[in-house]
């Protein structure tokens, strides 16, 4: 064997060598937070001035409203459940944004809302988690709208 040939099979060697399987530097899985996934609103509370009124579920109507959490994102929807069909009840809101989670510490900052005075507003709310039930509570204010309250609700894991 000549020199060329002995070089020639040489560099073919180290690149057969150099496709074996590497390593990939392994990254810690993100953690998931305990209330990623979808909720349904089982009761909300609104005190104001002293007072409590129970604002969800609605005597006499029927409406249905969803809570859902990703890592960053939040997104609620309440509708009607006679599907528009009761004009008494017709019912729909919506809205979603961005949150951060610290301990029981929880803020939302909403971006987008079907009540456009709440749009790019931070509310801050303590939670509590026990088992497949989340409760909220905080502050909702906003001056431009006369908005002043707390508010208390109660979610049930869906998933």
């Amino acid at each position: 064997m000549n020199l060329r040939s002995t070089a020639v099979i040489g560099m073919i060697a180290f690149a057969l060598a150099s496709c074996g399987e590497k390593k990939v530097a392994e990254t810690p899985a993100a953690e998931v937070s305990p209330i990623t996934g979808t909720w349904k609103l089982a009761y909300s509370k609104l005190i104001k001035n002293g007072d409590t009124s129970t604002t969800y579920p609605v005597p006499g109507k029927s409406e249905e409203m969803i809570k859902m959490f990703n890592g960053s994102h939040f997104a609620f929807f309440k509708h009607d459940l006679a599907k528009g069909k009761d004009t008494a009840n017709v019912s729909y809101g919506s809205g979603a944004g961005t949150y951060t989670l610290a301990g029981d510490k929880y803020e939302e900052h909403l971006q987008y809302c079907t009540y456009r005075d709440w749009e790019d507003k931070h509310f801050s709310f303590t939670l509590s988690l026990k088992n497949d039930t989340l409760i909220q509570k905080g502050i909702e204010k906003i001056e431009s709208i006369g908005v002043d309250h707390q508010t208390i609700e109660a979610y049930i894991r869906l998933r």
